[in-house]
């Protein structure tokens, strides 16, 4: 007598974020106040009837989640690839609604005091900037980041152009050491991230000898020379935190995904100087990137990945 089909490891991460979204509706109705029974409904009281509303509508679209999921796991015959794409896209916006009904609308003040955060290390989890970048001919950029993953740290951010996927990727991949790839030309990173502490980690590069340099907490860590020297690095292409393009924008790899939070990307068209780099991890300096700013309205969200409230300064340094 056989087996009944394994269930895919895509559909039980689905069902886990379904749960999660119903925990977190749970809490929210906890505290929401019970409806009035008054004839005259207050301000208050309409405020309170929406948000009800709101709770109730959110529920209905969760059953038809568990719906579509119990439907995708008796498909064993058919193309689950389509369903399972479109369960994705309508629990993406249901997270960002219930995360709205969790932190109000999703704006920070200031703009830039929110971090991202990937519960589970999979190929549909991410952030994209919305800006991409010019021409450069070197560059710095820096990141708040607290890995939670068991084995390799995955792919904090990658820059992909349609004539090359790994213009720049920052990849740490199973048990191989942490690698900072220009132009698909490598170099090894003597970083240690996977403490699942906050760190601040910067890398600089120019096209001149292709010299680069890596720091950790304001640390300069490693340097080295020969990375794709003489190179230019491509415009117009697409910034994806959390996961590495094999195709400008998309084909991402589950087990080179990274798992854990993300805050203050930013990208200058230059090299910092060490100084400037301690500063921004010791938090006594502000410098924005002259390229790329971390900026609520610049980032997006995908695939469950949410957005939270966050002051580096404050956590990082705790951490």
């Amino acid at each position: 007598m056989g087996h009944p089909p394994a269930e895919p490891p895509a559909v039980r991460e689905l069902e886990d974020a379904v749960r999660a979204l119903q925990e977190r509706i749970d809490r929210i109705e906890q505290e929401l106040p019970s409806r009035p029974n008054g004839s005259a409904p207050t301000a208050p009281a309409l405020a309170r009837d929406a948000l009800h509303s709101k709770m109730e509508q959110l529920e209905e679209q969760l059953l038809a989640k568990i719906l579509a999921l119990q439907k995708e796991r008796h498909a064993a015959n058919t193309d689950r690839s389509q369903q399972q794409h479109d369960i994705e896209k309508e629990l993406n916006a249901l997270q960002n609604r219930v995360a709205e009904l969790e932190h109000g609308a999703p704006s920070y003040s200031p703009p830039d005091a929110f971090k991202v955060t990937i519960p589970v290390q999979n190929n549909y989890m991410y952030a994209r900037m919305k800006k991409s970048l010019p021409e450069l001919y070197a560059f710095t950029i820096c990141m708040w980041l607290k890995s939670k993953a068991l084995s390799g740290l995955g792919t904090p951010f990658s820059y992909s152009v349609p004539t090359q996927a790994n213009e720049i990727v920052l990849l740490e991949w199973g048990s191989n050491p942490l690698e900072l790839l220009i132009n698909d030309k490598v170099a090894q990173l003597p970083l240690s991230l996977k403490d699942k502490a906050w760190h601040h980690v910067c890398v600089a590069w120019t096209t001149r000898d292709g010299k680069w340099s890596a720091y950790q907490d304001g640390e300069q860590r490693g340097s080295g020379e020969n990375l794709a020297s003489w190179h230019a690095i491509k415009p117009q292409g697409v910034i994806i935190l959390g996961q590495e393009q094999d195709t400008l924008g998309g084909r991402f790899d589950a087990t080179q995904a990274f798992v854990g939070e993300l805050a203050h990307f930013a990208v200058w068209d230059h090299m910092l100087a060490p100084a400037e780099i301690l500063a921004l991890a010791n938090c006594t300096s502000h410098l924005q990137g002259n390229v790329i700013q971390w900026d609520d309205q610049a980032v997006e969200v995908f695939g469950g990945a949410s957005k939270a409230a966050f002051t580096a300064c404050d956590e990082g340094r705790k951490a």
